[in-house]
């Protein structure tokens, strides 16, 4: 199968290919790139020398070549090149944000600036998070028209920290606060102030603070897995979002805050006078692990980690995992989960090539089963 990649050069086409280089079912490569149009992709980067070697053609070029086109595009532009692969009978994998809202234009345009110019896609289209929407990813390849969505990085990270306490109502009322940090790689490859690195290096700065789009692409998974479970009733939780750029080149590490249902605190512990944690706790920390660990089971790249070992960026590196330690705070009045992926994996390219195994009927772990690298 010939692979075929729209924005080749960018961090997460390059990483498409490192992936794709090494599946067992993509036999060569149709690689495209404005910016570096007729330029050789090993020359552009050094590190694919005597592996991959391919010229880099117009987008055009690479969707008559390919039987499965990514897209690592700007937001705002891969419409019409799905509409031409829709056309094709081509499945398009988008890693940007223009296929996440399904027909939800008017939250698309408020948060990127931009309307849909091909409204019409959206009846062929699945937001590609395979936890949320695998059934769904199968139903739209049996058509053999088939657009995905792949999710945002830090949605990633925090959705699947939160699915299993707002599918099984462990949830209360209240705000569900996701504190996250990012590697550098997830600002892009163009450089710019901020991501200069004696800008950024050796400091941890949040940053879009209560005005990052992938707050309503959260709030959207929240819902629509807190709706899942038939005991709740009215809208979903609301969240509090707040990113922060931290000085490693990869990852992402996000805290979750979830008020839990059964809050209520032991005799004589009151706001504001923290206690150690009671055996009680460590039972009901135990009891709700064990609820992650069913709901995730059978699940390839996500692990639940056992007690005693916290979530960590740097021990999912350059893998398709999802990491989750399970905690208590706040006299085990407040569910605290930490989530860790590798952005530029399970936060893009990784999790695109498992949309295409979903699609095409693969393993859903072909090309992904690397184990993480620690350094």
């Amino acid at each position: 199968m010939i692979a075929g990649i729209i924005g080749a050069t960018g961090y997460a086409g390059a990483e498409l290919i490192r992936l794709l280089a090494l599946h067992p079912e993509v036999s060569g490569f149709a690689l495209a790139s404005v910016s570096f149009e007729g330029e050789r992709i090993e020359r552009v980067y050094p590190n694919l020398w005597g592996k991959i070697e391919a010229a880099l053609v117009k987008p055009k070029e690479a969707i008559s070549r390919s039987q499965v086109v990514f897209a690592a595009l700007p937001h705002g532009v891969g419409e019409p090149y799905a509409k031409s692969c829709l056309d094709a009978g081509i499945p398009f994998i988008d890693l940007s944000a223009d296929f996440r809202f399904d027909d939800d234009e008017e939250t698309f345009t408020a948060w990127y600036g931009k309307p849909y110019t091909h409204k019409t896609l959206r009846s062929h289209s699945v937001y590609g998070l395979p936890e949320l929407n695998r059934s769904r990813i199968k139903e739209l390849a049996a058509t053999k028209k088939v657009i995905i969505g792949n999710p945002g990085c830090y949605p990633t990270g925090a959705s699947l920290g939160a699915f299993p306490a707002l599918a099984k109502g462990l949830a209360g009322p209240g705000t569900i606060i996701v504190d996250s940090a990012s590697g550098i790689s997830g600002g892009g490859r163009e450089p710019s102030r901020a991501f200069h690195y004696p800008e950024c290096a050796d400091s941890l700065a949040p940053y879009k603070v209560g005005a990052h789009r992938h707050t309503p692409e959260i709030a959207r998974n929240f819902q629509a897995m807190a709706a899942r479970n038939t005991a709740a009733s009215g809208e979903g939780p609301s969240i509090i979002f707040t990113p922060h750029l931290a000085p490693m080149n990869r990852g992402i590490l996000s805290t979750i805050y979830i008020p839990l249902a059964d809050s209520r605190r032991p005799d004589g512990v009151f706001a504001g006078a923290p206690r150690p944690p009671t055996k009680e706790v460590e039972e009901k920390t135990a009891e709700i692990r064990r609820i992650y660990e069913d709901f995730y089971k059978g699940e390839p790249f996500v692990r639940v980690l056992p007690a005693g070992i916290i979530a960590a960026s740097g021990r999912v590196r350059q893998s398709n995992f999802c990491d989750l330690s399970v905690h208590l705070g706040d006299a085990g009045t407040t569910l605290v989960v930490v989530s860790a992926i590798d952005n530029m994996v399970k936060g893009a390219a990784g999790q695109a090539v498992q949309n295409m195994n979903i699609i095409f009927g693969f393993d859903e772990t072909a090309g992904l089963t690397a184990i993480p690298a620690l350094f």
